[in-house]
Order: C-alpha cells, then structure tokens, then sequence
C-alpha cells in the first residue's frame, strides 16, 4: 500500500524530469514541447522508508518514455550520478530524488513484481483521518512463467543505462524498457502495462535469476 499526501512539491516531478530527461541518452522528444505525464504505477517499499514510483511521459509527438524514480529523505550513498534532482515537499520536507534504476530498493521491488506477481502497490490518500483510495492510473501484469521464489536483493552492482536499461542486482538481472513499444523482446519473466490510450500490453521490464 503507499499512502499519499495532499501536498504542494517544488519543484514538481515534472519540472525535474523536464529538466533531467534531454541529458539522457535513451531520450526522444519533440523539440519544444512540454513534457507531459501519461500515467504511473507504484512499488511498495516494505520499510516505508522509500517513495518508489514509476512514471510514464511524453514530449509532444514523442515516444512514451518509462521513469522509475525513488523518493529518499537522505542521499543514496554513492549514488550522485543517478540523483534526478531535490524537491521541497510540504509534508515530508527535503526529497531526494533518483533514478531508480540504481537504487537497490527498487530493484528489490521490481525483482518481486516479475518474478513472484506481486503486482502494483494500492494508492491512498489520507482525508481526515480516513484513508481515501485512489484508482491507478494503468494496469500492469507478470507473465513468461509461474511466479517463482525470489532470492534477497540488497544491492545494485552495475547499471548499463541505455534503452533498454540493464541492472545486475545480485542473484537477479533486471532490464527496464524506456522507450515503450519500441524495442524486441527478451527472454524470461516480463512485466507488462496497459494505460488509457493503449489497450495492448506492452513490455515494460524483464527479470531472469542467475
């Protein structure tokens, strides 16, 4: 479950990605257009510690791109190449904000929805001291076999960031597709997404033991 707040965030994930994404080397947009949000889906973090959200946007005529982001009350150690930026949010304080293709948290995450089903965490918004459910905003499935039992993921020890992104993460190889519909398909478990506008499935990530 991840329980939201009603909050103001400045700047907003958005205005970060706009200013993050054009460095990347996986990114294509129409030149000058905003970049606009198309939906997302959420992980839960078994510590509550770590905001682990995918967003999915769009740059004008542009491919879709697929953004998993961690929001962290403290830096990640060693992690300076992969902060997207810090936000100021009005309930939580300071955010750091990262690529969560290298945070292990999110690896371990991504790990359990592939491998073992667990699918997208439920969204809530607390209202006056009643929690408010908040419907997604696309669906997301596992298929390519039986869900299986998933070894500890604690690290992250190398990311290849390109499109696809690749992460070695201890027992697990994890790729994540960025530009979405684009790209061949891979061996093993895969999760899949659909979202108001694409009625067809499409691969968003892979995982295969080692």
């Amino acid at each position: 479950m991840a329980l939201l707040h009603r909050a103001d965030v400045h700047p907003s994930k958005i205005e970060l990605l706009a200013a993050w994404l054009p460095d990347r080397p996986w990114f294509q947009g129409e030149p000058g257009a905003d970049l606009e949000r198309v939906a997302a889906y959420r992980f839960d973090d078994p510590a509550g510690e770590v905001g682990i959200e995918t967003m999915l946007v769009r740059a004008g005529s542009g491919p879709v791109h697929q953004v998993p982001l961690t929001y962290r009350a403290a830096p990640l150690d060693a992690a300076q190449a992969w902060l997207v930026g810090t936000c100021e949010h009005s309930v939580l304080g300071r955010r750091w904000v990262y690529d969560a293709c290298a945070d292990p948290v999110y690896a371990a995450a991504l790990t359990q929805a592939v491998l073992a089903g667990t699918g997208q965490a439920e969204e809530y918004f607390e209202v006056d001291g009643r929690r408010e459910y908040r419907a997604p905003s696309m669906a997301i499935a596992t298929d390519g076999g039986q869900p299986v039992d998933v070894p500890p993921v604690d690290a992250v020890d190398r990311v290849e960031d390109g499109d696809p992104t690749r992460i070695a993460a201890g027992p697990v190889d994890l790729t994540v597709v960025r530009r979405l519909g684009e790209h061949v398909i891979l061996p093993g478990h895969r999760l899949t997404g659909s979202w108001e506008g694409q009625a067809a499935a499409l691969p968003l990530a892979y995982a295969t033991l080692r």
